[in-house]
């Protein structure tokens, strides 16, 4: 069986609509428990919480997108490292926030537990 190539995920499902408060900073935060995605060396799932944290400029991200976006990961063969800086990444572009955090936290495979975390702004 040949193990799963890194494919590209869904950004263009990514919506955003207008900061309703962009005068101050504040900070809206996300927690997926059931993010999945696919290990590229076994073929094997691997099943984490992903956690964003963000103090939006102009832009919001819409949150069923949001779903749909971190939904499209789940055939997505790449290391716990790629991910969570192809989440971070894609939404730095997509909403260009004040600050931002996305932290990837996997669930223990092979004895270890990996966390990963990505940073934006100051």
């Amino acid at each position: 069986m040949p193990l799963p190539q890194p494919q590209p995920h869904a950004v263009g499902v990514l919506e955003t609509f207008p900061n309703p408060c962009a005068e101050r900073d504040y900070e809206i935060a996300f927690e997926c428990p059931e993010f999945t995605c696919v290990c590229p060396k076994t073929g094997q799932p691997d099943f984490a919480t992903i956690r964003i944290r963000y103090v939006p400029d102009q832009r919001c991200v819409e949150l069923k997108s949001l779903k749909l976006y971190l939904w499209s990961f789940r055939d997505v063969g790449a290391f716990h490292e790629k991910v969570t800086n192809d989440i971070g990444a894609d939404l730095q572009r997509l909403l260009q926030p004040r600050r931002m955090e996305v932290v990837g936290e996997f669930k223990v495979r092979g004895g270890i537990l990996t966390t990963v975390t990505v940073r934006f702004g100051g």
